[in-house]
């Protein structure tokens, strides 16, 4: 190997190692990885910045923009009524799958979770049903409609416009259907009758209580007139009189020690773990001020509303702490009170570093639940009903929306330009605010595309693609194309499981086209093999942001997605071995 080679190699190492351990956000370890390329002179200046031009960064944004307008209009929100009168367990579950994987072929995919999230939550609760029932099956169907359409998500795109880079032709936008529509209907089929079994029927007490909305920590403050005063945490008896639980006595400044024996003095701050109505009802009884309300204070004349959100994964506010986010300026919100699963807070809550999957309670006015509602950072899990959007601008968002499709798909215009026009549409019709549309769409993962492009032309530049190969075709032996085929495959969904699906598309383009031509195969099934590969990540929560979020708000283990989703795997791969062949010829 060469020294550039080796230079290559290091850097997608590093990159994988840097994915696969979350330590950095995504966009900045694809950042870091360019500013290498350029520095150690493995691409030009000029290749290193053409990922921001490429045709898929500028689609992906795009299409973010199309989401958004479907969401922000309420078009989803007929469909959301429709689910919410089903109380059978199984039939939810069913319902949902069938209603997600249509719209996931068009819609983003975590906008869909995001909404539907909420819906399956109380429906599960108002049932008395485990929430790890019925989450799972709804991220996985989202992603098997995500890959139903070259537009149905971020990686199918790169794949397409890396597969034009090296001189192929471009692939329709419904190119994808018949075999994404076999696989959805296959995985489906799979979760109902194996993979429901295969997920946790209860969830441990230890992770119930972890994961319950209504486990809050907060701080109460003591005031002259409480009956406490003078009394210690144990003569109290706050878990037994009240169903709460207290964790820290804050002084001033000070943690103390041993809470339990100390006697409680005015202005001490109990930091105190329970359901909300408990400790609502504990404060009233015991003379007690929430802190954070009374700290920050608002208007009494303003009318209120409690509002739990929950934070999404891989956005801008994880690590921040709340005093940074500052919600009393930017929501006129106060944040009453947190739950973090599996973890004990000890700190006072403007000190908390927030994380995905965190759910908040706030106190916010109608206009600062309005914000909330159009905040791409977090999901709305419960709140008074909104009914102020218009049937109009709906119907209008999905008018836009299926002329996109129609116009790119007849080939009228090119995808770029077509979405593009359709999100200029959207905001015209006043499917979303001023603002929303650059809130809304997701930079992380529009600098990711455009940052990581570079790291596959390294690979070609250098020659490391060619050596790859020779290495992987020495597994392969004398097996023929569909042997090689199945390699491209089954590394393209470790890689994805490890670092994402869209970095794993700039990795495995290069190496799948170069396996084709070197077993003398037409390299258009090789493609499609890492586009389906890439965009089906069930095996692990971190794989797809949507297994991120029911990870969180299921109260799954790592183990669960394991357990349903290997299976899964190796039965897409197993019919895509057979099916794309059938539907792209392996010989030219």
């Amino acid at each position: 190997m060469t020294v550039d080679q080796w230079l290559t190699l290091i850097l997608v190492v590093g990159a994988i190692a840097l994915f696969a351990s979350e330590k950095l956000r995504i966009d900045l370890v694809a950042l870091i990885v360019l500013v290498l390329l350029v520095v150690l002179k493995l691409v030009s200046p000029v290749e290193a910045l053409a990922g921001f031009s490429n045709e898929a960064t500028i689609t992906v944004a795009a299409m973010f923009a199309l989401s958004l307008g479907i969401e922000r209009s309420g078009a989803l929100e007929p469909l959301g009524r429709m689910l919410s009168r089903i109380r059978k367990p199984w039939l939810l579950t069913l319902a949902l799958m069938l209603a997600i994987a249509p719209m996931g072929a068009f819609v983003k995919n975590i906008a869909l979770v995001a909404t539907f999230l909420p819906l399956a939550l109380r429906v599960c609760a108002n049932t008395g049903t485990s929430p790890a029932r019925v989450l799972l099956p709804m991220a996985y169907a989202a992603q098997m409609g995500g890959v139903c359409t070259l537009v149905g998500t971020s990686s199918n795109l790169l794949a397409d416009s890396l597969a034009q880079q090296h001189g192929m032709a471009g692939f329709g936008v419904f190119e994808f259907t018949r075999l994404g529509a076999l696989l959805a209907v296959v995985g489906i089929t799979y979760l109902m009758l194996v993979g429901r079994w295969l997920l946790p029927k209860e969830i441990s007490p230890v992770v119930a209580a972890e994961i319950a909305t209504g486990k809050y920590v907060t701080e109460l403050k003591v005031t002259a007139q409480s009956p406490l005063v003078g009394q210690t945490i144990a003569d109290a008896g706050l878990g037994e009189k009240y169903g709460i639980h207290p964790l820290e006595l804050l002084r001033g400044d000070r943690h103390l020690w041993s809470p339990h024996s100390q006697r409680l003095e005015v202005d001490d701050v109990l930091l105190v773990r329970g359901d909300w109505d408990k400790i609502e009802d504990f404060r009233k009884r015991a003379g007690l001020e929430l802190d954070p309300e009374n700290r920050y204070g608002h208007d009494k004349l303003t009318a209120r509303i409690l509002v739990e959100i929950m934070v999404k994964p891989a956005t801008t506010i994880e690590g921040n702490s709340l005093e940074e986010l500052d919600f009393k300026r930017s929501h006129d919100a106060i944040t009453l009170a947190i739950h973090q699963r599996g973890q004990v807070l000890r700190d006072k809550l403007k000190d908390v570093r927030l994380a995905a999957g965190d759910v908040l309670l706030l106190l916010v006015s109608e206009d600062g639940a309005t914000a909330l509602r159009g905040d791409e950072r977090f999901v709305v899990l419960s709140e008074r009903e909104d009914m102020r959007r218009t049937p109009k601008r709906a119907i209008a968002a999905v008018l836009i929306m299926v002329s996109v499709v129609a116009v790119s798909g007849l080939h009228w215009l090119p995808i770029p330009v077509a979405a593009i026009s359709g999100a200029v549409a959207m905001a015209i019709a006043g499917c979303y605010g001023r603002k929303d549309l650059y809130a809304g769409i997701d930079w992380k993962i529009i600098v990711l595309l455009a940052a990581i492009l570079p790291l596959g032309t390294a690979i070609e530049n250098s020659g490391l693609s060619h050596t790859l190969v020779q290495a992987g075709m020495g597994l392969v032996g004398e097996h023929g194309p569909l042997a090689a085929l199945l390699m491209v495959y089954l590394l393209t969904a470790l890689l994805t499981e490890l670092m994402g699906h869209n970095p794993s598309v700039v990795l495995m383009i290069g190496i799948a086209i170069t396996v084709a031509h070197t077993v003398n195969a037409d390299p258009r099934p090789f493609v499609v093999a890492v586009a389906f590969a890439a965009a089906t990540s069930f095996a692990t929560p971190v794989g797809y942001p949507t297994n991120t979020m029911v990870y969180y708000a299921g109260g799954y283990r790592f183990t669960d997605f394991m357990k349903v989703g290997i299976p899964l795997i190796a039965i897409f791969c197993a019919l895509s071995m057979y099916l794309i062949p059938l539907f792209w010829p392996l010989q030219p």
